[in-house]
């Protein structure tokens, strides 16, 4: 589904998520540095990101939308196709 076909709660819960998860990327320390955030606001970042998911959730379910969605590159093939894999036999020692 495309960003202009969500409904305007949608839009605002996939930006939210998007901006929050930026945040949290830039301000994560780097081995051995202390962290800027302090574990009471990283906790309520995890609860955040928690009611996020609760809320795209039941409007997925609303809307009639399977949740198992994964995003796809526009070129990626529809179907996956198996292939055999010959393996010439061993030679004997």
């Amino acid at each position: 589904m495309e960003f202009e076909d969500l409904s305007k709660e949608q839009r605002i819960l996939r930006v939210l998520r998007k901006v929050l998860g930026d945040i949290v990327k830039e301000t994560a320390p780097r081995p051995g540095v202390p962290r800027a955030l302090s574990d009471d606001t990283v906790a309520q970042i995890r609860d955040l990101f928690g009611l996020i998911a609760e809320r795209e959730a039941e409007l997925a379910e609303e809307g009639g939308l399977a949740r198992n969605e994964r995003p796809r590159f526009a070129d990626a093939p529809k179907a996956a196709h198996a292939m055999k894999v010959h393996r010439p036999p061993k030679k004997p020692s």
